[in-house]
């Protein structure tokens, strides 16, 4: 975002001018905040990230929707992007479009990973985009994606993906869908092969270098030069929009494929590569989602500040320190200017097992002004005292929600825009506490 030419003495001084305070309850203030925030890189950004300070807090998502909102409302945003399985996100669009299954029940499970279809807010959120699309005087009609990888702690068949490339071919080309289908079908073997929950820990459960696995990657790459070499042609015999979703979900699989691999591989830094994999795969369905509105609006995309925000990564997995560069850090590089990030944080929360904060550190700062929310420009530490910052204490962590992993700290000034400081927040019932 735009870095204002100005100079701080102390944090408190930039904390004093800068914060923008505002309540969830009070649609006019909150609304006049979050435009201060869209106005100030102008209307470069094509993609706008939110990050979570953690999985499992209401008002955080609460805040999301009413972010999401105002962007839809005033500033030309025609989708949203969640932290959830890219294939499984087609269900719930096709029910925000109203051309998918009447109740929101039907899609909860199926149209989402991690067990976030069950999140009320979530709910709030996908009915009124369909309520939203409903109104004919919507012309633009919003979209909903999923943009994960379909991993995480169990990884996905590769079979839902190669079927989605192999259906389209037989459209166009049945002879030749069914040479494909008949080549790659006794190498997909059975999904629980390749979903077993162990493999997340133990290399020695993991398919994905048997000899199938390894002829399934080859078979794969054939299929993705298939359609590069035919593109003139399947475009012609379909559209440009449906060819470049054919070739998305291939180039999906290959990454899904590559993850396995990974997943059947010992290494000391097994789990860094895992990650790394996973991000990685989420910075190209985002790219792919920001082309699929360009023309149309500009994209918000939610997930944990973990994955959006620019720099490193860096956590402890047993005994081991692990680093790894999450999708923030691709769009940075992928988009430039035209990608944003709003990182949120957290003064207390007694139900996510978080205490108030030190004495000193940003959070208690931040929420030793009225909220209680309020909304703060980082600059990119730009004008504002370097010595401060390096010095600055970090909160004490959670004792009860494990994604809790990262309070605000000296690199959260590169890594973020903006902050969002809530003063609170209660636990949703997240399944994986």
């Amino acid at each position: 975002m735009t870095h204002a030419a100005k100079v701080y003495a102390t944090l408190d001084d930039w904390i004093a001018r800068e914060a923008i305070p505002c309540s969830l309850d009070s649609r006019p203030d909150f609304n006049a905040a979050v435009d201060t925030v869209i106005d100030s890189p102008g209307d470069a950004i094509a993609l706008l990230g939110f990050g979570e300070a953690l999985h499992g807090g209401e008002e955080l998502l609460v805040l999301r929707n009413r972010l999401f909102q105002r962007l839809v409302e005033a500033h030309g945003y025609s989708a949203i992007a969640f932290e959830s399985s890219f294939p499984r996100g087609s269900i719930v669009n096709d029910y925000v479009l109203g051309c998918g299954p009447a109740s929101y029940e039907e899609v909860q499970d199926t149209g989402w990973s991690h067990g976030f279809g069950t999140f009320a807010a979530n709910r709030e959120l996908v009915e009124w985009m369909r309520q939203y699309n409903a109104d004919s005087a919507h012309q633009r009609k919003l979209q909903f994606y999923g943009f994960d990888s379909p991993t995480d702690m169990i990884a996905d068949s590769p079979r839902h993906t190669l079927d989605f490339v192999l259906d389209y071919l037989r459209e166009i080309d049945e002879a030749l869908g069914q040479e494909y289908r008949q080549r790659i079908d006794p190498l997909l073997g059975q999904d629980a092969g390749w979903e077993n929950p162990a493999a997340a820990f133990d290399p020695l459960q993991a398919i994905g270098r048997s000899p199938a696995a390894t002829a399934l990657r080859i078979e794969t790459e054939e299929l993705i030069s298939e359609l590069h070499v035919r593109r003139p042609e399947l475009v012609a015999k379909s559209d440009e929009r449906r060819y470049l979703e054919a070739v998305h979900y291939a180039v999906e699989t290959r990454q899904l494929l590559n993850y396995h691999a990974e997943l059947a591989r010992t290494s000391e830094n097994r789990q860094a590569r895992l990650f790394g994999i996973r991000d990685a795969m989420m910075a190209e369905n985002l790219a792919y989602i920001v082309s699929r509105e360009q023309g149309r609006g500009k994209v918000l995309v939610f997930a944990h500040n973990s994955h959006l925000k620019r720099g490193k990564v860096e956590w402890h997995w047993g005994k081991e320190e692990l680093i790894a560069w999450p999708v923030g850090s691709h769009l940075h590089e992928m988009f430039g200017h035209r990608y944003a990030v709003i990182g949120s944080a957290v003064g207390e929360s007694p139900a996510n097992g978080i205490g108030q904060p030190e004495v000193g550190t940003l959070e208690a700062r931040l929420t030793s002004l009225p909220g209680p929310v309020r909304f703060i420009p980082t600059h990119q530490g730009q004008g504002l005292p370097a010595e401060e910052i390096a010095a600055l204490p970090v909160r004490s962590g959670s004792q009860k929600n494990g994604s809790y992993t990262e309070p605000l700290n000296a690199q959260s000034f590169t890594d973020f825009d903006w902050f969002a400081v809530l003063d609170t927040t209660t636990y949703n019932g997240w399944g994986h506490f």
